[in-house]
Order: C-alpha cells, then structure tokens, then sequence
C-alpha cells in the first residue's frame, strides 16, 4: 500500500461518505437466490433442476477463466497498489459467491437425503420390486445428489483459490506498501545537480504539454468546455451557495449572539464538515464534468485530479484551523491561546498544509510527464524539511493563555512536555530525511498535517455530541429552544431529542473521519467500498452470518406492520364496529385481537426478512417450554387466560365487576392483566388467571339493568300504610325508574327502636343508581317532615337495681364523682 497518490484519493472520500448513505438500498439489490440464474435462458425457456445445475457449471467455468486472467494481472500490476485493491476485491467477491452457492447446493443436498430416507433402502435380493415410480425417482435424485456434489467441490475449490489469490495481493500490498516507505535513497550533490536539470526540464515540458492541451480544448473541445464549466457553476450553486443558504443561520458567527461553549463547539464542527463536504462535491462534480464530455487527456487528468484535492486539503485545513483558534475573534475560540499565538499558530499549520500538498501536486505531474524519480524525491526531501521547520519553530512560540488574562498579552510558553513533543517530531523527519529515508519522512510528515487535521475534527464531534447530549444542555441551544417554542416540546422530550442529536453527531463525525484517515494510511477506496460493504451486508462469526442491512429491512418491515395493524384496529373500531352499534366490550375484543394478528404477523414478516431462519427457532423455543416449566407458568398461564377473558367475554371493558374486595369498572383487558378501577379512581391490576380461577361477581354482565334498595326506619307510631304510599308516590316520580318490574316497599321488621321498611327498585343503568338513591332520600326525608313522620334515633333505658339502701354520703359521693 503506497501512498504516492493520496491526494487524488482524497477526493474519493466524499465517495466513500455518500456509499455508507446508499449502501443499504444496493445491498438488497445486489443479494439474488441462485433459481434467478434460470432467467438467463430465456422467457421461453423451461426451467428445470438439470437446466439451473448446467448454468451454474457454466458460471463456475466463467469464474475460473476469471481468476485465470486475475493471476496474469496480478504479474503485470504488481506496483500499483489501486489495481491490486481492486483484483482483490473482485476475488472476495468471488468467495462471497461461491459460499453462497455451496451454502445453497448443500441445502439441496440435505433435502434429497432426507427424501431418499423416506424412500428407505432398495429392496434386496429375492424380496418384492418395488414400483417402477419409486425406482425412477430414487435414481433422480441419486443423480441429481451426484451432480450437486461435483458443484459443491468445484465451488470451494473456486472460493480457496480466490482467498488464495486475495491473501496473495495482500502480501504483495504489504511488501510494496514497505518498500516504498523504507526505501533508502543516497544524498549527494548529483542527486540534486540532476534534480535541478530533471526540473528545469519538466517546467519546460508541462508548459508546452499544458498549452497543446489548452490549444487543443479552444479549438475543437470548446463548447463541451463551456458545457462543464456550466455545470459546474450550477454545481457550485447548488452544493456551495445552497449549502450555505440551508445551513448558514447554524454556522455563521453572530458578533452579539450566543457564545457558549456548545455553540463555539457546534459552529466549529459543523462549518468544517458542511463547507468541506460541499467542497467536496463541488471538485468532484466539476472533475467529472470535465472528464464526461472528454476535455480530459489521459496526461491532464490525474494533473487535474490531483489540483481539485490540493484546492479540497487547504480549504478543509483552513476552515478547522478557522474554526478552532478563531484567529481575530477571542470569543469563538476554542482553546485557551493569545491573539498572536492564533495567528502564528494558524500561519504555521497551513503553511505545512501548502508544502505537503504541494508535494503531492508537484509529484503527480512528474509522474505525468514521466519526469525523473529524482526530481521527485529532491521534491519531497524539502517539504519534509520545511514541515519539520515549522514544527520545530512551533515549539517556541508562547501561546499560552492563564486564567482572565487579555487574550492580547505576551502569552506562555507550552507545556514542557508537548514542546519536547514538537522537537522530537521535527528532529525525527530531518533525521529521516538526511539519512536517505524520504519516503518515510514523506509518510509521517502527511499523517502530522492531514491525520492530525482529521483526528482534531473527530474529537471537536466528540465533544460536540458530548456537550450536546448532556442533560439539561439541549434546551438552551438554538435548535432547542425552537422546538420548545413552535412544537412545544417538553423538557423530558428535548433531554431525550438531544440525546440523539449526540449520538448522531457521533456518527457524523465517525463517517467522515474514518474514511480519511484510511486513506492518508494508504489505504485504497476499494478497500473502503468493500468494507463497508461486507460490514452492511454480511458480518461472519464463525458460521453465522449477520447481516446489517437485512436486520434494518426487517426492523423496516416490523415498525411498517406495526404501523398498519395499528391502522387497521382504528379504521375497524371506527368505522366498521362503531356503525354497527357493537357495545364497547366487543370493540375493544375485535381491536385487541387485531392487535395481536398484526403485531405476530409483523414479527414473522420482520424476522423473516432480517435472513433469520425460524427453523432456528427450535432450539429457543424447546429451551423455552424448559423454562415455562420452571418459571414462565404464570406469564404462559396469565397470556392464555387474557386470550380466554377476549373469546369468552364474561366481562368486558365498561363492564361494573366484583372480585375479591375490589369492586369496580373495567378499564383495559390485557396480555398479563385487567385493569379495574374502583369508584375511588384508584386502578388495580388484577392478574387474568386470578379472574378465571376466582369467582366474579359482573353487575354489568348482559344488560345494565340493576335493583337499588333504601332503607327507611320510621317510629313506632307512624301508620306503615302510609309510609308505603307516601314512598312508592316519591319513587313513581322518577322517570329512571322501571315500571317493570314494579318498584315496591318492604316492611322489613319491628325494630327496637323504629319500624323498618326498604323501599326497592329498578333501572335502565345501575350506574345512575347512586345519583337517584341520593335524590330519593332528600325527597323522603322533606316529604316525612312535611307529613310529621318521624324517623327516630335509637333509644335504650339504663335500669339501676339496688341492693341495699344507700346512704347518705355514699349518695354524695356519687354525685360529687359524677
């Protein structure tokens, strides 16, 4: 893996950035079962076992004249390391396919064992035939079994050739990613006498190359010239300007506005990932603008390339050195460093950013131009010189700011450590460049200035998200404080919002460095493609293979089902159930057991399309009914009883219950529990299986219609024929009251005290009940006053006995102790 040609890599990162957003949709496309090879022969073909066995013999054939020409390929482009990524990518792929095709191959074989045991062994000698059918088709399937078995060994012979093949590239990636870092070059005074001829040579040549090419574009090139710059000024338009218009107010530093460290972390991130990113894609449009309508030679082009990366590097180093040392403007800033010392630090920093990628530039057009590998490494020996310059010279300055100090002080000096850190570095790449390893001064002096770069934006996401995500924090953003206001969110919601809005910034900052960093350490986009390929396609852990892509499909599909049922309960209650006049307990019966179908199909349907096979499934479920046995028998046997209570219906929700001593209305009818609540508005959670084994007792159970009763006591000396009429008059009043039954009063008994009567009755709805009884006795009692019926308290007379006479100071005692 070599690193001579990162730049014109590094604007393939937005490539690999746009690939994680879309992998998940080509990933389904790109899975297809094996039958699909059927196709190929034509609509009009018939497709039988013998047809699909012949076209995948034929694809195994195809594959090895494949690999035939991958080894040829790999003896003529064993020093270019993007070549070599991409043969061995091909060849993974080829392994995938092959797994998959034995996987499916022994899958059929596993069938037609299973189907020529149930056939049972050939009759021996001397026993009955067996029926011609069943020989024919025991000689089929032992055939077919044949066949399949010849392709399943062709097929992991193919797969151990390609790994074969793959772990080959990989070493001869490592060995020339070596090589090329530790290649030692003898300093003399001929190298940089030819250095300097080699150069004056090349300016010559670019100039001249450069001109034809420009001639050669104005003349016969030129409208398809102005076609791509067209384009690319409506690239620019749409990537920069549009970019800036959706998300400027986020990004821009408002001189009296909101200073807080969230929101010096947010602008600083933020605006250095989205003006990189439209950067970005800007260059890449323009490029291929100008490489489709065929402006390009094939000399010009990796000059270009190369050129639109050097234009991407400085644009993205200036805008996070912009964003962090905040040169000018002390209140955006980041870290704790003077005004001067921003300003040298953000000189310092961007002028390596220039001499590194100029080096880059100035090698791709030795390269182009075939100019002498001399001039080349003459070229990187003085950037890697200048870079460990600056970085000694970095080190001296004292930019270093105490606790409310004037960020226009002389400043501090840097703690030792990091100052002793930026020596050593410095020192160690003019070491490596005077002892003749330039190659490898080329390599550290880029990871310092890019890999440095990125690892700055990624921790400035890191603590982005962090502070973000803190509680409390989110509502004091911008973004905060409008949802509070124009969606009214809560407090809770708005902790929870920027919870995600962390963990995404996370994310954010993972896809966008990640990529870069891979590509500064040499690796190729195709290695990136097919990583982050496999990671959403097919995760191995030994033989089990996890797909992310599949798992989300099925999440997809399961929050898709869920959606519908839900959909379906309200369409059914609403509208087919409410029509018809169905009392409420069957609606909530029909909708909860809609509920159930839906919810169990979206899980068969979601699990199913994650590629979990629910044969799998046997195991769990047989540890499960183990488990049922020792513990779950009281979830298993609640579940079956709230199934019971939903198909038998001896009480339904709004129906008025008695269990136990709790009394009250059904509210919810549930997998585990039924919620009642008492007239007291307190809920109680009765367990299903405790109301099936339990009597209980359903005011409610066919009709509303229920008897009230209200007693009455009257003295002793009341006509009882009057107070019946009297009470059955009151209660005739009454338009809730049934007259059948006919309300009537019983004279109950001749109490110590009073007569006692109950008057009894019935109505539509015995939950008006408490409001007529209440009613009724207000009326009674004004009713018994005006007709001078008394009711009476309850009397008791105290007999005292003597015993003996009592005299006259015991008499006194008494009364003086009472």
């Amino acid at each position: 893996m070599h690193i001579s040609g990162f730049l014109p890599r590094a604007m393939q990162s937005l490539r690999i950035a746009f690939l994680v957003m879309i992998v998940a949709a080509s990933c389904m496309l790109s899975v297809m079962p094996s039958a699909v090879l059927a196709q190929q022969a034509g609509p009009d073909a018939k497709v039988t076992v013998d047809s699909i066995n012949q076209q995948m013999k034929s694809k195994m054939d195809a594959i090895k004249q494949q690999l035939s020409r991958f080894q040829s390929r790999l003896n003529d482009d064993s020093q270019d390391d993007a070549k070599l990524a991409q043969l061995r990518a091909q060849a993974e792929d080829i392994v995938a396919a092959m797994r998959e095709a034995s996987e499916s191959m022994k899958a059929r074989v596993e069938q037609i064992q299973a189907r020529l045991t149930s056939l049972g062994e050939p009759p021996a000698a001397g026993q009955p035939a067996e029926a011609p059918a069943v020989v024919e088709e025991r000689s089929k399937l032992e055939n077919e079994r044949s066949e399949l078995n010849l392709i399943v060994d062709d097929a992991n012979s193919l797969s151990n050739s390609a790994t074969h093949l793959a772990n080959s590239i990989t070493n001869l990636r490592r060995t020339l990613f070596a090589q090329t870092l530790f290649r030692h070059t003898e300093l003399s005074g001929d190298l940089f006498q030819d250095a300097g001829t080699a150069f004056v040579a090349e300016v010559g040549n670019f100039g001249s190359t450069f001109g034809s090419w420009i001639s050669f574009v104005l003349r016969f090139k030129a409208w398809q010239l102005l076609g791509a710059i067209a384009l690319s000024l409506g690239a620019a338009m749409i990537f920069l300007s549009g970019g800036y218009r959706i998300f400027g107010r986020f990004l821009r530093r408002n001189g009296g506005g909101d200073t807080s460290y969230i929101r010096r972390l947010s602008v600083a991130f933020w605006s250095t990932v989205v003006q990189t990113v439209s950067v970005a894609a800007f260059l890449v449009s323009s490029y291929l603008f100008l490489d489709g309508f065929n402006v390009l030679r094939p000399d010009i082009a990796p000059i270009i390339a190369t050129l639109f990366g050097f234009i991407w590097f400085i644009s993205f180093v200036w805008k996070l050195t912009y964003g962090v040392l905040a040169p000018g403007e002390p209140e955006w800033r980041l870290v704790r460093i003077t005004n001067r010392g921003a300003w040298l630090l953000t000189v310092a920093v961007l002028v390596m950013a220039v001499v590194n990628s100029l080096d880059y530039l100035l090698g791709a057009i030795s390269i182009a131009l075939s100019s002498p590998l001399v001039l080349t490494i003459a070229k990187s020996l003085i950037a890697s010189v200048i870079v460990g310059l600056i970085l000694i010279a970095i080190s001296f300055v004292r930019p270093r700011l105490n606790e409310d100090e004037d960020p226009d002080s002389a400043g501090h000096a840097w703690p030792r450590v990091f100052s002793i850190l930026l020596r050593v570095a410095g020192g160690l790449l003019i070491f490596a460049v005077l002892t003749g390893y330039v190659g490898l001064a080329r390599f550290v002096s880029t990871q310092i200035v890019l890999t440095g770069a990125v690892a700055v934006l990624v921790y400035l996401g890191f603590l982005s998200g962090k502070a973000i995500s803190k509680q409390g924090a989110f509502k004091n953003t911008t973004i905060g404080r409008r949802l509070a206001e124009k969606r009214h969110f809560s407090e809770v919601a708005l902790d929870q919002t920027g919870l995600v809005a962390g963990l995404s910034i996370y994310a954010v900052a993972l896809l966008f460095g990640i990529p870069l960093i891979l590509l500064t350490w040499g690796f190729q986009p195709a290695d990136i493609e097919s990583w982050f390929f496999r990671f959403f396609t097919e995760i191995r852990i030994g033989n089990v293979s996890i797909s992310i892509v599949g798992i989300f499909g099925g999440v997809l599909l399961f929050a898709l089902g869920y959606i519908v049922t839900r959909w379906v309960q309200k369409w059914v209650d609403g509208n087919v159930m409410a029509r018809s006049q169905v009392d409420l307990g069957v609606r909530n019966s029909v909708k909860t057991g809609i509920g159930y179908l839906g919810v169990g199909l979206a899980v068969i349907v979601g699990v199913s399309a994650a590629g979990i096979n629910l044969s799998s499934f046997a195991l769990v479920a047989s540890a499960l009914s183990v488990g049922i046995g020792f513990g779950l028998q009281n979830i298993v046997s609640n579940f079956v009883s709230g199934l019971i209570l939903l198909v038998e219906r001896p009480f339904k929700v709004g129906d008025h219950v008695v269990t136990g001593a709790n009394e009250g209305i059904v509210k919810r009818i549930s997998v585990r529990a039924t919620e009642i609540e008492t007239f007291r508005k307190q809920s109680i959670i009765v367990p299903n299986s405790d109301l099936i084994n339990s009597p209980v007792g359903n005011w409610t159970h066919r009709n509303r219609i229920g008897r009230s009763e209200v007693p009455i006591s009257v003295s002793h000396d009341s006509d009882p024929q009057k107070v019946m009429d009297i009470l059955l008059e009151l209660v005739d009043q009454i338009p809730e009251v049934l007259r059948n039954p006919e309300p009537h009063v019983e004279f109950l008994s001749f109490g110590a005290s009073a007569l006692n009567f109950e008057l009894r009755f019935h109505l539509a709805d015995m939950g008006d009940g408490l409001r007529i009884r209440n009613n009724l006795r207000i009326a009674i009692l004004k009713r018994f006053r005006e007709e001078h019926i008394e009711i009476p308290f309850p009397q008791q007379e105290i007999v005292f006995h003597r015993g003996k006479p009592i005299s006259a100071d015991e008499d006194a005692d008494m009364r003086g102790g009472a």
